[in-house]
């Protein structure tokens, strides 16, 4: 990985970024042509990030003050492995900053961040249309791995489930 990039400032969001990490993330799922199952809002980032129990952390990066990057995760334990580790839920880097090495050295620092915590391992699940971000992990030193599929269940179906005791 390099550090191409001068002047960029990263650091652990605040709830003062809840706005920006939201629509950088409103951003992917438009240049992914998923715009239409992008539902959540600032508040919900607000109430689930930065509230009394967060369901995710983030780390931003900025640009003379702006911030053009953004990686979402959460920490999990692996039971196979008996190591907690970390999961990157979404990586998004604005299309102005892309190629400067910022999507690079916000990876090195969740790396370094996540270790810090004990974490051994990094997870994540890239939209098979989008490659870009494929081919973006796999330079970074990820590899596909064969051995799991995603399940999800949703909605209406999922609220079933909850109700049958």
């Amino acid at each position: 990985m390099n550090a191409r990039c001068t002047g960029l400032e990263i650091s652990t969001a605040t709830a003062d970024h809840a706005a920006a990490v939201h629509g950088l993330v409103s951003e992917l799922a438009e240049a992914t042509g998923l715009a239409g199952k992008f539902t959540s809002k600032v508040d919900d980032f607000l109430a689930h990030g930065f509230g009394e129990s967060p369901m995710f952390e983030a780390l931003v990066a900025s640009l003379d003050g702006e911030v053009v990057a953004a990686a979402l995760y959460f920490y999990t334990f692996s039971t196979w492995r008996g190591e907690p580790g970390v999961y990157l839920q979404d990586l998004v880097v604005t299309e102005s900053a892309r190629g400067q090495g910022v999507g690079e050295r916000l990876m090195q620092r969740l790396a370094a961040v996540s270790m810090r915590r004990g974490a051994t391992h990094l997870r994540l699940a890239v939209d098979r249309n989008n490659h870009g971000a494929a081919k973006f992990y796999e330079r970074c030193g990820l590899s596909v791995t064969e051995a799991d599929d995603i399940y999800e269940i949703v909605d209406e179906r999922f609220a079933r489930m909850g109700h049958e005791q």
